[in-house]
């Protein structure tokens, strides 16, 4: 079976990779869409980081064009609400599912289930709902309990390790600007 693995972010991503290396699934392929990341040179730190890692573990990684735009045109006026992290949720979900099903893959998943930041049931719920509206099966694994672990390899190997989720918003309500 073919899986494709939306992936957050390189740090996040060395655990399930691992995970999932050998089962089920025959064949892996990374999925790098994130237009909630902001600035640019943010989003681009995190997806060379994320190149850097896939040579060394020979995962092929797909990165589709930056398109920050669809972020912000997708959460206009949720901004200060909780509802923006899971309308962000639901359409990196819904564009790897998307792409899972125009190219023949059997199933999607998401690093976003390594987090003991997000609201892990609500990620699954919308992978669940995403994977019914676009007919495409979600393969749902709780990778929470290799979070430590991922997060010590990728420092160990000097990898870059970002301190928020990566949209704006997240980055202000961390830093406190006032």
């Amino acid at each position: 079976m073919k899986l494709l693995l939306h992936i957050c972010c390189a740090p996040c991503a060395l655990y399930p990779i691992r995970q999932l290396a050998g089962t089920k699934f025959e064949n892996m392929t990374g999925f790098y869409y994130n237009p909630n990341i902001h600035p640019p040179s943010e989003y681009k730190r995190r997806r060379d980081a994320l190149r850097e890692a896939a040579e060394k573990i020979e995962l092929e990684v797909i990165y589709p064009p930056y398109r920050m735009e669809e972020y912000f045109r997708k959460i206009a006026s949720k901004e200060g609400s909780p509802e923006r992290c899971s309308l962000c949720w639901a359409l990196r979900l819904s564009e790897t599912a998307d792409f899972a099903k125009e190219n023949s893959f059997d199933a999607f998943t998401t690093t976003l289930l390594i987090s003991p930041y997000q609201d892990h049931e609500l990620v699954k719920k919308i992978g669940e709902d995403v994977s019914r509206e676009k007919d495409v099966e979600f393969y749902y694994e709780d990778f929470r309990k290799g979070f430590r672990k991922s997060q010590e390899e990728a420092k160990s190997a000097g990898m870059y390790r970002q301190r928020y989720c990566g949209c704006v918003f997240s980055e202000l309500e961390r830093v406190k600007v006032t």
